[in-house]
């Protein structure tokens, strides 16, 4: 055991002193020491690309939130503007009825006839109020988005396509139809 033990304290001495031995891993190191280096500064420059602009999130954040909050408002608004349209359609009917009635009526002096003609101008002072407004379609061509076809008639005075007569009248609300008009539309001179 002796004898194993002087071996390998002499080739320790013999490693430590030939040049060629020792100098292979030290150049391996020093090869190694670039690429080593380019790993440690790759690593700092990664982060900074992946960076975030974080001006440019807090810009685009800022002009989302603008749009959203803009959208909302228009949102909202158009609520409260047409929120009242299911109300007004409901009246409508009420209006025809009272309007009907005063077309029907014999003598316009009748105190029940003057307090039907009263009720009737008030309701229709409140949908104007709330920007509800008839729209006249006698005599116009069909307009299918204001108006409804229930029936043609042949008609000597009026061409075909124009409308004889309404027999629900329609209605606006702020520029949309509130109600669509139900009309009688001439077929042209019978043949």
């Amino acid at each position: 055991m002796a004898e194993e033990e002087d071996k390998k304290t002499e080739a320790a001495p013999e490693a430590e002193q030939n040049p060629d031995t020792a100098a292979e891993p030290a150049e391996e190191k020093k090869a190694d020491a670039p690429a080593e280096e380019a790993k440690a500064e790759k690593p700092t420059e990664a982060p900074k690309a992946a960076e975030p602009d974080w001006k440019d999130r807090y810009a685009r954040l800022l002009a989302d939130f603008d749009n959203f909050k803009k959208r909302t408002a228009r949102d909202r608004e158009d609520t409260y503007r047409y929120a009242e349209a299911d109300i007004l359609k409901d009246i409508l009917p009420t209006v025809d009825n009272l309007s009907l009635a005063l077309a029907k009526a014999e003598d316009r002096e009748n105190a029940f006839v003057k307090g039907v003609a009263l009720v009737c101008d008030n309701l229709l002072k409140a949908l104007k109020d709330h920007d509800a407004e008839p729209f006249d379609s006698i005599g116009q061509a069909l307009d299918t988005e204001r108006m409804n076809a229930i029936s043609t008639m042949p008609s000597d005075e009026v061409e075909e396509g124009k409308v004889l007569f309404e027999s629900k009248r329609g209605w606006m609300l702020r520029g949309k139809v509130l109600r669509a008009a139900d009309v009688v539309v001439s077929a042209g001179k019978k043949a």
